[in-house]
């Protein structure tokens, strides 16, 4: 089985029976004790199960008020569907978490799959007879949103809120809410223009969705305060990828060059294996790159501290919270799409230090 198949499995496997031992969960699977316990880590740490000595629990019955008491069914109840996998998502879950704590929701978890009859037929089993009023949809970064997407979701029978997408007009009575990655991606530029660059490259994941809101905001700042066009770099960072240095190669090259001096890069990890390539050729950031990062999960972390844009995560999964109970409380209130933005955090990697000492 491949690392999502046997991570899926795993969450359905808790959420069937509420908790389970790693020792079933192997023999279920066919796989070692050392590789469940080593996913039931990844799957803790995302925040979509807790760990318990020898095995797992579902989150639900880690939270979930005794049962017989007022709070047990909760005011509403919620489907959750999340993606399988990456670091992005365990915030998001987080703010939804705090946000249905807060509200007297009650949260019900499902994994999303990268197909669109994947993710039909996890909400269908949802829905079917679980008493879901209300459905938030985190929905794979590998499903396209094309018009056979957006048809299913505005047919669904329960209201639902798309989170951190955002699909077309074919999409109907579905609600959105989200980060606005074009004006995360214009912060950046604009402050690295502050700092005197007028040619800011951009190196963004082929695969993530989300590099074309980024890449659209980029250029929309660049046309706006008349920089240069700087080159943009799409870095494959698949299962089947290339070493960093080969990913990486066409940006240091240019750095070595002269040719780039800024750059906005997403995300996190590839700026950090991007620093680490260009110490390696004897270049330095910020002194020969000045250097921005999109995501801040880990920015802080790095050797050199990366200055990054922040998408607040938290915050979009309790407006996604809010959205629903709003929808289910006045079913008659407008439809509404929300974009919240993200926050610039400057650390060291963009210069900014040395362009006040200096």
């Amino acid at each position: 089985m491949l690392a999502d198949e046997r991570r899926r499995a795993i969450l359905r496997a808790v959420g069937r029976e509420g908790s389970i031992t790693v020792q079933e969960l192997a023999t279920e699977m066919g796989v070692s004790a050392v590789t469940v316990r080593q996913d039931v880590r990844e799957l803790a740490e995302r925040g979509l199960l807790t760990r318990v000595h020898g095995g797992a629990r579902a989150l639900a019955a880690a939270t979930a008020p005794a049962p017989g008491s007022p709070a047990a069914q909760g005011r509403y109840t919620v489907g959750l569907v999340v993606p399988p996998g990456g670091y992005y998502y365990p915030e998001v879950i987080r703010g939804v978490q705090n946000a249905a704590r807060a509200r007297d929701v009650r949260v019900v978890l499902a994994v999303s799959g990268e197909s669109l009859a994947a993710n039909q037929e996890q909400v269908r089993q949802l829905t079917v007879g679980r008493g879901i009023d209300s459905l938030l949809l985190m929905l794979h970064p590998g499903l396209q949103l094309l018009t056979d997407v957006e048809q299913w979701l505005d047919s669904l029978d329960v209201p639902a809120v798309l989170v951190e997408r955002r699909a077309g007009r074919g999409a109907g009575r579905l609600e959105q809410v989200a980060s606005d990655h074009a004006y995360g991606a214009a912060l950046a530029v604009r402050h690295l223009a502050g700092l005197g660059h007028d040619n800011v490259a951009l190196v963004a994941r082929a695969e993530s969705p989300t590099s074309a809101l980024i890449s659209a905001g980029y250029t929309d700042a660049v046309q706006a305060l008349g920089l240069t066009a700087g080159p943009e770099y799409r870095i494959n960072t698949s299962d089947d990828a290339a070493p960093a240095e080969a990913r990486f190669e066409d940006v240091v090259r240019a750095v070595e060059a002269g040719e780039v001096r800024a750059a906005l890069v997403h995300n996190d990890l590839d700026a950090i294996a991007l620093v680490g390539v260009l110490r390696a050729r004897g270049l330095r950031v910020p002194e020969d790159l000045a250097l921005v990062t999109y995501d801040d999960e880990v920015a802080e972390l790095s050797d050199i501290p990366l200055t990054a844009v922040a998408p607040p995560k938290q915050a979009v999964g309790a407006w996604a919270v809010d959205l629903a109970v709003r929808r289910l409380s006045d079913p008659a209130a407008p439809l509404a799409e929300v974009l919240l933005r993200p926050e610039l955090r400057v650390r060291a990697s963009c210069g900014a230090d040395l362009r006040t000492t200096a």
